[in-house]
């Protein structure tokens, strides 16, 4: 054990601790558990379980940010009602933060930021994201400046996330075989998961009214919808590319596009041992960095190793990484990038052993904190310590976050 490892495994009064992490379940958007639900109503049930489920007072949480992209309206009324909504006292301030697919993991990293600076002790970080009634194309601006469009890299900004896919596959050599093996491996881990019930203790059930043509019945929503059982590299070789007709991303091998969210309570350890709150992990540290737009799936390729930098650690102090699949191309080329072996499945793999968003889903701001979720799950499931969440973020950004598990 490196002793920046064995540094981060004790335990101190100032430490940043996560007293609980739940998500709901993840749906398919406009036709999964959450169709008819609004992300503020899913939002609700998580941020309520967080301090009910821990006995925590709510009126002792101090603040909360919420990750969220695709918010109709600007995106904090939602946020702020479902607080409410959910039994969080008037007095407590929430704010809701876009840095796209990293939304959530940001959201956590802001109110870790805030205990460890003394402004608070006891808060929420959360992400959410309804992409059914994610705004539609009528909010999308006009236009946009052709002097800043001069700029490549700023034009570059507005690639469509597909073709960036694409983009990474050409540079870096990335076949369609490997994109679609790395893609059946995580469909494959998602259903031994799922059908072993692993996810269930990271799920928070909820119970949601769906229209139907006889006025609508009430559903319990306790499973992520998206995962398949039974895909291959076969059955995926059968599917067209979607963005580029020579092309090699398809809609089996890029992540599913989905509605659900995810909480993270944190707290200062000395206040949470004081209330006697559980202690399930803790939060050591987040970075997120900038790469090119046009390639912007290479993200945790480079922001992994910022944040191991910055925390003293070497790759061979980590145990399992969680790294989003936005595409098969970016997430299968930063894990041989980082000599992060994925081929294997279950114990033997370190990224995604519980498959990733190709088969669960991607449901942009939640998906930050969800990875937390998983992460303490996996790691309290297969007794290990030390984990990475990591993602690729549009526009040109990566974000990775550091976590202990205390279970």
């Amino acid at each position: 054990m490196s002793s920046a490892r064995a540094k981060i495994l004790e335990k101190h009064d100032d430490d940043v601790v996560i007293v609980s992490a739940i998500r709901s379940a993840l749906t398919k958007s406009k036709k999964g558990g959450f169709k008819d639900t609004r992300p503020e109503e899913i939002l609700m049930n998580v941020l309520k379980h967080t301090y009910t489920s821990t006995n925590l007072d709510p009126a002792l949480i101090e603040d909360i940010v919420v990750g969220n992209v695709l918010p109709p309206s600007g995106g904090a009324s939602a946020a702020r009602m479902a607080a409410i909504a959910a039994g969080i006292p008037i007095a407590t301030p929430i704010t809701t933060v876009n840095r796209q697919c990293s939304s959530g993991l940001t959201a956590v990293s802001q109110i870790a930021n805030s205990i460890k600076s003394g402004q608070i002790d006891i808060g929420i970080g959360a992400g959410v994201e309804s992409m059914t009634f994610g705004y539609g194309a009528g909010a999308m601006p006009d236009g946009y400046s052709d002097l800043v469009l001069e700029t490549q890299e700023a034009e570059d900004c507005l690639i469509p996330m597909g073709i960036t896919s694409e983009n990474v596959a050409a540079d870096y050599n990335i076949s369609r075989e490997a994109q679609d093996t790395f893609a059946a491996l995580s469909f494959q881990k998602a259903a031994a998961a799922q059908k072993a019930h692993l996810f269930d203790p990271e799920i928070l059930p909820i119970r949601v009214k769906q229209v139907s043509p006889d006025g609508g019945k009430q559903f319990l929503v306790d499973a992520d919808d998206g995962i398949r059982d039974g895909v291959t590299v076969q059955s995926l070789g059968k599917l067209k590319p979607a963005f580029k007709k020579d092309g090699s991303t398809h809609a089996g091998n890029a992540s599913q596009v989905s509605d659900g969210a995810a909480a993270v309570l944190l707290a200062r350890r000395s206040v949470a041992k004081k209330l006697g709150l559980p202690i399930v992990g803790k939060f050591v540290g987040a970075q997120a960095v900038g790469v090119p737009p046009r390639i912007m799936g290479v993200g945790p390729a480079y922001a992994i190793p910022h944040v191991l930098k910055k925390t003293g650690l070497e790759m061979s102090d980590i145990d399992f990484f969680e790294i989003n699949e936005a595409f098969a191309s970016q997430a299968l080329f930063c894990c041989e990038q980082l000599g992060i072996p994925w081929k294997e499945a279950g114990l033997m793999g370190k990224v995604n052993r519980w498959g990733g968003a190709i088969a669960i889903g991607h449901p942009l701001g939640c998906t930050g904190a969800r990875q937390i979720a998983t992460g303490l799950n996996i790691a309290k499931h297969d007794n290990e310590k030390v984990f990475v969440t990591s993602m690729c973020i549009g526009s040109g950004m990566g974000m990775a976050g550091v976590f202990v598990n205390e279970q």
